[in-house]
């Protein structure tokens, strides 16, 4: 099984104020007699995985997404392309928390595409973004699964860094989620917010906190014991009931946390992740090493 690198690139000097990233990434994984591997990593400027990771055994393969510059700035493009392929087992986290600087009069862009063939599974987990001030960032995501495959999928948006006493007041975010099952459109979601708009305001909108968190599962109806399971442990990480709301439809369950906190975002995250895990990956919650670093 070969695997393809292609050479890092760079658009303008890096020096030049107009310089900016366009790094792509291209993975995909196949099942080998019940190992999971990694049999495609393509890579094109600054984002790559250094080596496949099985911290669980053979049958799910850890990848370590890294964009190396360590943040994104106005005019930069990241483009992530992952594919599971029937009965493999893909979990995808990153090293540490994705940082999206001023726009510099560009917008940057994140693409990821997700594709699962028959039976397979596929995790996609990154650690918390942060928009910093002035940001202009428009991210897109689309999935498309088998009618069997199991995903489960997790955003932490941090809105401003609070901690240092810096507000997210000017610039925009906007965010397009497309989840198809065997060709059907089974979820849809597309927002915009523009820093220091009501809508960060509004109880439509952010309702004046600073950090959101996502998590979307696809793959069976879950009992709604394990739902109430999941927001009795949240209500005591985040201290407030009124914080979390967890929700499902058919196949696709929702779980949504709004604070001022992404270190309790993370925490709620991983508690909903670690009761979903077992229920629909058939594997316990490992919390992968990286998290704790």
């Amino acid at each position: 099984m070969k695997i393809n690198e292609a050479a890092d690139f760079a658009i303008a000097d890096a020096g030049s104020p107009t310089s900016h990233w366009q790094a792509r990434l291209v993975l995909g994984f196949a099942n080998d007699a019940g190992t999971t591997r990694l049999i495609e990593r393509t890579h094109c400027g600054p984002l790559r995985v250094q080596k496949p990771l099985y911290p669980e055994g053979a049958q799910v393969c850890h990848a370590i997404v890294v964009h190396p510059p360590g943040g994104v700035v106005g005019g930069d493009a990241l483009t992530l392309v992952a594919k599971a392929g029937d009965a493999a087992h893909a979990f995808l986290t990153t090293p540490g928390a994705a940082k999206w600087y001023k726009a510099n009069g560009r917008i940057s862009r994140q693409d990821i595409s997700l594709e699962l063939g028959a039976c397979a599974k596929l995790e996609w987990l990154p650690q918390e973004t942060i928009f910093f001030d002035a940001a202009q960032v428009a991210l897109t995501q689309s999935i498309s699964l088998a009618d069997d495959a199991r995903y489960i999928g997790c955003e932490i948006l941090c809105f401003g860094r609070t901690a240092s006493g810096e507000s997210f007041n000017s610039g925009t975010v906007t965010q397009r989620t497309s989840i198809r099952r065997d060709g059907h459109l089974i979820w849809w979601e597309q927002g915009a917010l523009s820093g220091g708009s009501a809508s960060m305001f509004s109880p439509l909108g952010l309702s004046g906190k600073t950090v959101c968190a996502t998590m979307i599962a696809v793959g069976k109806s879950l009992p709604v014991s394990l739902l109430n399971a999941i927001r009795q442990e949240v209500a005591a990480i985040s201290g407030n009931p009124d914080a979390f709301g967890i929700s499902q439809s058919k196949a696709v369950l929702v779980a949504r946390y709004l604070g001022n906190s992404s270190e309790i975002a993370r925490r709620v995250m991983l508690c909903v992740w670690q009761h979903l895990r077992p229920e629909l990956m058939a594997c316990a919650a490992v919390v992968p090493r990286i998290w704790n670093t």
